[in-house]
């Protein structure tokens, strides 16, 4: 699965895995048949020799969440590692199902490397899913063809109370095998980075047992069992710190949070199980690792953003491409950085409209500290000219 929510295809249950780490795909098509082409612009492929003891170089990505504005913003796509790309597909098809592609490090890491040579964006995301915890707490998930995840429901207090309060993180190994990998090859002035899902989202599959056009069943199951639902989210805070905590110390640079269904809650509602459940993970981090870069993405939060950012103290939001500009500008980038916010389907359309839809995220952002990215991950059908025709776009700017 992508990196910040989850729709999925393979029958393969997470309970048995044949590896194990996870990320990208979404109920995905058949693989399309092709070479891949190594592009000259590569950073280095997993076969060469680390790059770790080169003189270290400047971040752009880390010096925008370390408070320094950059003339031209770095760039990354959420979902960069993924089905547009040839190379990918060619790869998920060896690797035989998509789980077994997401819990191989060696194919993890070199499926976070892909869109780098591609593209040569200023940050990469490690290839892996926001259900690992879930599946670390000792819950069966399994991803069914075009179907998406499938968990078994946490829809009464009884089975609430089955769950597991500690991860059983040797679980998880994979994945910082795989942050270690891409870490000892990874040009130095590329960020890396590690995420979790908030715990309100990743909350909403595990009540409903599958994803849900609103998530209508964990808001049911927080209204009316809020006590019930909180053990939940305690359990998801608790170890979400410890799974970030462990992907710092296997390499990764900064952190994200995703928090893809934050924007179906109220505003009472969001402050407590978005906004709430999210301080107390980057205080948690913060508590060991006191520099830690973390990047908030609560998508769809709109006016909320700004007490988002003030309770949470992340160090950069992230914005979808219906933000309000001068919202964000006069409240929300005023304080921390700002992540986004070109909309998918633009990328998808290409042409002037794409070259427009740019300069608006320039113009709108770029005189304060701008990480370009799209507003929410890229879609499987986008051409890779149009990805390159936005990269280059972004990189000629000066401001």
């Amino acid at each position: 699965m992508r990196s910040e929510d989850c729709t999925l295809e393979a029958s393969h249950d997470l309970s048995q895995p044949k590896i194990a780490a996870s990320d990208d795909d979404r109920g995905m098509a058949k693989p399309a048949s092709a070479v891949y082409q190594e592009r000259e612009t590569v950073s280095r492929s997993l076969a060469e020799p680390a790059l770790l003891n080169a003189i270290p170089s400047p971040k752009p990505f880390l010096d925008v969440l370390s408070g320094q504005r950059q003339p031209v913003p770095p760039l990354w796509m959420m979902r960069q590692a993924g089905r547009y790309l040839p190379e990918y597909r060619e790869l998920r098809a060896k690797a035989g199902g998509f789980l077994d592609l997401c819990f191989t490090p060696e194919f993890a890491a070199e499926v976070t490397l892909q869109p780098i040579r591609r593209f040569n964006f200023d940050a990469a995301i490690i290839f892996s899913d926001i259900l690992v915890i879930p599946y670390a707490l000792g819950r069966a998930v399994r991803f069914e063809v075009g179907e998406g995840p499938r968990l078994d429901p946490l829809d009464t207090p009884e089975k609430i109370e089955t769950l597991a309060s500690e991860a059983d993180f040797a679980k998880l190994e994979p994945v910082y095998e795989a942050l270690r990998r891409v870490r000892a090859v990874l040009d130095p002035k590329i960020a890396l980075i590690g995420f979790c899902g908030a715990p309100w989202t990743v909350a909403t599959y595990m009540v409903a047992g599958q994803g849900t056009p609103d998530q209508a069943p964990a808001r049911m199951m927080a209204y009316q069992n809020p006590d019930a639902f909180s053990n939940i989210i305690d359990a998801l805070v608790a170890n979400s710190i410890e799974y970030l905590l462990g992907q710092l110390r296997a390499g990764a640079d900064c952190l994200q949070i995703f928090d893809t269904w934050a924007g179906v809650l109220p505003p009472r509602e969001f402050e407590r199980w978005s906004i709430e459940p999210t301080h107390r993970i980057v205080a948690g981090v913060r508590a060991k690792v006191p520099g830690a870069k973390i990047i908030g993405f609560p998508r769809g939060a709109g006016a909320l953003l700004p007490a988002y950012v003030e309770a949470t103290n992340v160090d950069a939001v992230s914005i979808d491409w219906a933000a309000e500009p001068s919202l964000i500008r006069e409240r929300v980038q005023s304080k921390v950085a700002v992540q986004g916010n070109l909309d998918p389907l633009v990328l998808i359309a290409g042409g002037a409209a794409l070259d427009r839809a740019v300069d608006d995220v320039l113009a709108n952002f770029a005189m304060g500290r701008l990480i370009f990215n799209l507003g929410h991950g890229i879609q499987p059908e986008t051409p890779i000219a149009h990805v390159e025709q936005m990269v280059k776009r972004v990189r000629a700017y000066r401001g």
